[in-house]
């Protein structure tokens, strides 16, 4: 096919492209619902298309200024549907000043499950070590509780690490570990939910276990001003994620009168708002672990008090935010 008769087939293609460019960097919403002419997804596949279409020019050495000006299309359509939206700031904004929290609201019924599913094993297990001190062997590895009792030893002057390492280090260390746990609790759900129930019952002995055994043998004090600061969030995150999870199965055992397919995507899509909001309060949760966890300048009762007034803020975030628009 020649230049001129490749120009006339596709041109109007490419002058609609165009058009939706200018639409979709319009600043003004106005300007951008007065001209737009195809959605998103239209626009995705007219952009692969057009990208054919530089791609055969280049091949055929059709003139330089079609091909500058298809490949000019293409940075644009490029820039503009997988670069960095103006709207990027102002949607985050608006989804952890009200989004997140309504929906938590919404999906309440499994995050009731994860919560039981995680808090009733680490409370069951941390009350059995204060009568049974010798279960603690049977649920933990003996280096591991070598390890924990170091940490939180009295004479320990850095509460929940060794001396040897910076708090920078251990800010890395706890992201890690803090993502991981809730990338496996949501993850698991892919499972028929059985993944998510394992990792919630069994974070929940394994907290259970460190706690009630560190509290059996005197170490209260160190222990529970270390971890109150950032519990709320570490242990919030974990039900959030372990609920959007818990989604997932849910859509695979019972899809209803949608294919497991069908039933998967539209659970997805509810969960992904607790896997965000899951995601940033363990990120949150290690910051605060790194720098305000292991400070003993302060006494410990104050870190008590923090660490009661942030579950008190988290849960009037939960339930407060984003009212003034319906649930």
């Amino acid at each position: 096919m020649n230049q001129d008769a490749f120009r006339t087939r596709h041109e109007e293609e490419w002058l609609a492209f165009e058009q939706w460019l200018d639409s979709a960097s319009a600043k003004r919403p106005r300007d951008r619902a007065a001209s737009t002419t195809f959605g998103e997804e239209t626009a995705a596949h007219r952009y692969r298309v057009l990208c054919q279409h530089l791609a055969l020019a280049r091949d055929r050495q059709y003139s330089p200024g079609l091909v500058e000006r298809l490949n000019a299309l293409v940075m644009r359509g490029h820039q503009v549907l997988y670069g960095a939206h103006p709207e990027t700031g102002p949607a985050v904004a608006r989804f952890f000043a009200a989004d997140f929290a309504r929906a938590v609201r919404r999906q309440w019924r499994p995050i009731a499950l994860a919560a039981a599913l995680f808090f009733i094993p680490l409370i069951a297990v941390a009350a059995a070590l204060q009568i049974w001190p010798d279960l603690v062997h049977t649920l933990l590895p003996q280096k591991q509780i070598l390890r924990y009792e170091e940490m939180y030893d009295p004479a320990n002057k850095r509460p929940g690490a060794r001396a040897a390492q910076a708090d920078a280090l251990m800010l890395g260390h706890y992201i890690w570990n803090n993502i991981r746990i809730g990338f496996q609790t949501f993850a698991g759900g892919l499972l028929f939910g059985l993944g998510s129930v394992f990792y919630l019952v069994i974070n929940g002995v394994l907290i259970g276990a460190t706690a009630g055994h560190l509290i059996q043998i005197g170490f209260t004090t160190p222990f529970l001003s270390f971890v109150a600061g950032h519990s709320a969030l570490e242990l919030g995150g974990i039900v959030l994620m372990g609920a959007a999870g818990l989604m997932l199965g849910s859509a695979l055992l019972l899809p209803g009168p949608l294919a497991r397919v069908s039933a998967l995507r539209m659970q997805a899509r509810a969960a992904v708002a607790l896997v965000y909001g899951g995601g940033a309060m363990l990120a949150l949760a290690a910051l605060v672990e790194a720098f305000w966890s292991p400070v003993t300048h302060f006494d410990p009762s104050l870190k008590y008090a923090v660490g009661i007034t942030l579950w008190l803020l988290l849960a009037a975030y939960l339930l407060l935010s984003g009212r003034q628009r319906a649930d």
